[in-house]
């Protein structure tokens, strides 16, 4: 027979089942579990949850539902979402953080100082998940309006476990994608020498490869429908989107990158032999491609197959093209054999620079260690330089991956994560160090 809930357990299922405030439980609370909302609009908190469904704080008050934005911001203002835009020289940069993600913007204006020869004006926008829990939305009705504006974006970690994941993706990041044609997410997916790899006998020299994942449409394109709900005939379909103009002109990219870059491989990881339709597809699209680059050698592989040679022969990959499902599954893996997702970023890119691109980190926004400051900002330095790059400083995303690799080598000053006992701030600090000796 199963357990009785308790009281506590009883008052959390039902204000998850009504929607309706909790009363505070009986008898006395810890002096970490008085934070509570005094019913405000948008305010509700549920107190002692089960603790593998309930909710993080991002001060650590784990008991938090739904809470009060100005009485959480009382509590810790690093939780407020920000935005940030940016001037350089005559050229606006438009930048997307979360506060835990500024030492990114430190580096940047350390970068710009000692260059000399360009600067950073930021200003700040709060859009992210805490703003949809206080305004029900992600970012401002004429967000993409605004943003249309600038050059590039700088996104920081986002999600937040009370937040449903569909919402703060479609809403937020996949709104920005598709708005702006950032059709090309491209993945760097290098082991840095002095990171951990837990692969046996591959080091720096074995792991150094490009996804160039397609990034407006595909399996992400958001079409289809829910039938029936809640009667035993319920069903859903979900329809990949897959065109001619989208699927070649990022298969082209990734040959051009390739030529670019001096890498002299690509291959094309897709699912013809189960998805007869959309994998045929582009598997037709990329063998016409190849014809015209004779210089750049193209195979194919099966994503399953695919998967197991990242993990077992990662030397064989240079540039891996693939479909936006595939390469966010592919790129994850990528980033566990690079040591690990704290130094893994990417770039949300429209090449032909018609609309802003985008540059974030990729590992979510870590609300079980939010507040301690611990967490490694590597990731998130790391898409600052992918900005870099793309407004024309490849020389500091040089000197920058060079810094990274200095400071893991040195071991002097590492987040928790990598093994050592420093705090986030302590790590930027450090890096901008490294950054002015290296000149």
């Amino acid at each position: 027979m199963a357990r009785k809930p308790s009281f506590k357990r009883q008052e959390y299922w039902r204000y998850k089942k009504l929607g309706d405030s909790c009363r505070r439980p009986r008898g006395k609370l810890s002096k970490r579990r008085r934070y509570q909302a005094r019913k405000p609009a948008m305010a509700r908190v549920g107190y002692r949850c089960p603790k593998a469904t309930r909710g993080l704080h991002p001060s650590g008050y784990n008991d938090v539902l739904v809470y009060n934005m100005k009485e959480l911001e009382a509590l810790d203002p690093a939780c407020d979402a920000a935005r940030i835009s940016a001037s350089i020289g005559k050229r606006k940069k438009a930048l997307m953080l979360e506060k835990a993600s500024e030492l990114g913007i430190k580096v940047l204006n350390k970068i710009s100082q000692l260059d000399g020869t360009f600067a950073f004006d930021f200003t700040y926008f709060p859009w992210g998940c805490e703003y949809y829990l206080e305004h029900g939305k992600m970012m401002d009705e004429d967000g993409i309006e605004k943003l249309s504006h600038f050059d590039a974006i700088y996104l920081g970690a986002v999600g937040y476990p009370t937040v449903p994941d569909h919402l703060s993706l479609r809403e937020l990041l996949l709104k920005i994608r598709t708005s702006f044609d950032q059709y090309v997410n491209l993945r760097p997916i290098k082991l840095l020498k002095g990171a951990p790899c837990p692969l046996k006998d591959k080091g720096p020299e074995d792991i150094d490869f490009v996804v160039i994942r397609e990034n407006s449409e595909g399996e992400y394109a958001g079409i289809g429908e829910w039938h029936n709900k809640g009667q035993k005939d319920e069903f859903v379909y979900q329809i990949g989107k897959f065109t001619k103009v989208g699927v070649e002109r990022v298969i082209r990219y990734a040959f051009e990158f390739a030529r670019k870059e001096g890498r002299h491989k690509v291959t094309s990881v897709t699912k013809g032999n189960a998805l007869n339709y959309s994998m045929v597809f582009w598997d037709q699209i990329f063998h016409e491609v190849a014809k015209e680059y004779p210089d750049i050698e193209s195979n194919q592989l099966m994503v399953d197959a695919a998967s197991m040679l990242m993990v077992l022969h990662p030397e064989r990959f240079d540039v891996v093209v693939t479909s936006n499902l595939f390469g966010d599954i592919l790129t994850d893996l990528g980033a566990a054999i690079g040591g690990g997702l704290g130094l893994a970023a990417g770039d949300n890119l429209n090449p032909e620079r018609k609309y802003p691109s985008m540059f974030e980190s990729v590992h979510g926004s870590a609300p079980d260690i939010a507040g301690e400051g611990i967490a490694n900002p590597i990731a998130q330095i790391w898409a600052a330089g992918g900005l870099l790059r793309h407004i024309g400083y490849q020389n500091w995303y040089d000197r920058l991956i060079d810094s990274f690799e200095t400071l893991l080598c040195e071991k002097k000053v590492l987040t928790p994560d990598l093994g050592g006992k420093n705090k986030t701030s302590e790590v930027g600090d450090e890096l901008c160090s490294i950054l002015e000796r290296s000149l």
